[in-house]
């Protein structure tokens, strides 16, 4: 297993990174949460690239990737994410971050930009990596390729529950309308839409514990 690759996809707030987490933990393997990243370039913008009604000028993020340096540190075992040496991992979590992420994960340049670094990341294996097109776009050739599913409902009551644990103010109804939305985003864009690779196995953890759900995928990756 320690050279072995798995794709992750699925939908936000199905656990992800934190189960994909736990399985790299689980089989001695690097896990790299792709979704990050895309929350790494999303901060940058609205740090530095707004226009005056405060929209994202994507051509001046675009103008401004020689100046986005992203990367995982190993802090405890964890991999936390750094922008040009800054951590930046609570600050990708928050709302504004969230309710534009989307937005900026679906313009070409912006996968562009991060498709090579995450497949160059994956060429040596023993990685787990999970997002949106893994298997699909970003490692196709993948070991094993898993996708989450769960219901809205209760994919608002993780979401929600994930930002007040971060001391986030939250409102339930916005967490719900921003998930509804962000996966018609995701499904819909032109470039690299969140769906199930042909050869993907589905799990719907709706009524599944993170524990199960990690037993789940590991019972299929024993089997094959």
């Amino acid at each position: 297993m320690e050279k072995s690759v798995i794709a992750i996809d699925g939908y936000s707030s199905t656990g992800k990174s934190s189960i994909s987490k736990v399985i790299a933990e689980k089989l001695g393997l690097i896990h790299l949460d792709t979704g990050a990243l895309y929350r790494g370039v999303t901060w940058f913008a609205l740090q530095n690239c707004l226009n005056d009604d405060d929209s994202i000028d994507f051509n001046e993020l675009f103008s401004s990737f020689d100046q986005i340096e992203l990367e995982f540190k190993n802090n405890n075992g964890e991999l936390v994410l750094f922008l040009n040496h800054i951590d930046i991992s609570k600050a990708i979590r928050t709302n504004e971050v969230s309710d534009n992420v989307s937005f900026v994960a679906k313009q070409k340049e912006v996968r562009d930009f991060l498709l090579q670094s995450q497949r160059s990341l994956a060429e040596k294996g023993g990685i787990i990596m999970d997002g949106r097109d893994i298997g699909t776009v970003v490692l196709p050739n993948a070991d094993y390729k898993f996708f989450l599913t769960a219901s809205i409902d209760e994919r608002t009551k993780r979401r929600y529950n994930e930002l007040l644990s971060l001391g986030i103010k939250a409102d339930e109804k916005q967490v719900k309308d921003n998930l509804i939305e962000r996966d018609k985003i995701d499904s819909e864009r032109e470039i690299a839409p969140l769906k199930q690779a042909n050869d993907a196995i589905v799990i719907d953890n709706t009524n599944l514990t993170k524990e199960e759900t990690v037993e789940s995928i590991l019972s299929h990756i024993r089997k094959i």
